[in-house]
């Protein structure tokens, strides 16, 4: 039976490609969107993507999610530092959520280092540009031991 996965974007994502380039490279949303579906083709994955700037949709996102998904993909933007809320929603799915991010926080401005996403969270992902969704869908997939070795 395929899994499912929730690809989920948050505020200022739509921007990507234009948006501070040497900061979040340039590919666009949908670029990325496209590199991790051809990234699963091999995988029995059901993937579904959706991106918005409004806390309160991706907590409905977050919610509809538990009807269908086995895991969540999350980058939830400036919202990691925060959002109470996406972290309540988060516990309330019970599903394991990745947190990605493009750049790597850690070596940004200092409020951007706490993550009140981050523990409850399966893991944290951050830093390695679009390539952070890819290894993020990987850590999924060795979660729920499908990654072929």
């Amino acid at each position: 039976m395929a899994k499912g996965i929730l690809l989920l974007h948050g505020p200022n994502l739509n921007l990507l490609g234009t948006r501070q380039p040497e900061v979040y490279g340039g590919m666009t949303l949908a670029e990325i969107n496209s590199a991790v579906e051809q990234h699963l083709a091999a995988y029995d994955v059901q993937l579904r993507t959706a991106q918005s700037n409004h806390e309160g949709a991706l907590i409905e996102f977050l919610h509809e999610a538990r009807g269908w998904a086995d895991g969540v993909v999350f980058n939830p933007g400036a919202y990691t530092h925060t959002s109470v809320a996406l972290r309540d929603a988060i516990t309330a799915i019970e599903l394991p959520v990745i947190e990605v991010h493009l750049s790597n926080v850690h070596g940004r401005e200092a409020f951007r280092h706490t993550s009140l996403l981050a523990g409850v969270c399966l893991g944290a992902i951050a830093g390695f540009g679009w390539h952070s969704y890819i290894l993020a869908v990987d850590a999924l997939l060795r979660h729920w031991d499908l990654l072929r070795d």
